[in-house]
């Protein structure tokens, strides 16, 4: 990444470490809830999530890591989880020989669908319930616009790997 300009002033400074800082509180206490009315991580619920609302309940496995910002390893590996408990199948691709995709179980919607009552609670309790109907809109519209530039780059799935013989020889 370039550089661009100099240090941040206090009011960039202010706006990032408030950013984070609600992020990290508030992703803490989700995935406390997760873990305790479901036994699932941030991420699996998000996949959970994600695959619940597509076409057929399904998605290849390398749009779902770019979807939930996860590495392709870290997401075969959540899969996997997935998959020893029920929640979630994988198949070849019917698309790509090469691809795999990712289908929510019954069991998968069922165990969704128990833990999303309590998940809104805690979205409500801890950030939606702090901001009238003019602040969500602000930060929808400002937000997204920041999110789309951020996405605006290739996906993180179409950037090469690196090799163990890259890295050696470098």
């Amino acid at each position: 990444m370039t550089r661009k300009g100099g240090p941040l002033d206090p009011a960039q400074l202010a706006g990032y470490f408030a950013l984070m800082e609600v992020s990290s509180l508030l992703q803490h206490a989700v995935e406390q809830h997760l873990r305790v009315d479901g036994g699932l991580s941030w991420v699996q619920f998000q996949i959970l999530a994600r695959l619940n609302d597509a076409p057929g309940g399904q998605q290849r496995m390398t749009d779902l890591a770019d979807g939930v910002v996860y590495s392709r390893s870290g997401l075969t590996y959540q899969a996997g989880v997935l998959e020893k408990a029920g929640l979630v199948s994988r198949s070849p691709s019917t698309d790509d020989e090469r691809s795999t995709t990712v289908t929510i179980t019954e069991e998968g919607r069922a165990l969704l669908l128990r833990v999303l009552p309590g998940h809104i609670d805690v979205v409500r309790e801890l950030f939606l319930d702090h901001l009238s109907a003019d602040d969500l809109a602000v930060l929808t519209e400002v937000l997204g616009r920041v999110r789309d530039g951020m996405r605006a780059a290739p996906p993180r799935s179409a950037a090469p790997r690196s090799s163990r013989t890259a890295r050696a020889s470098g």
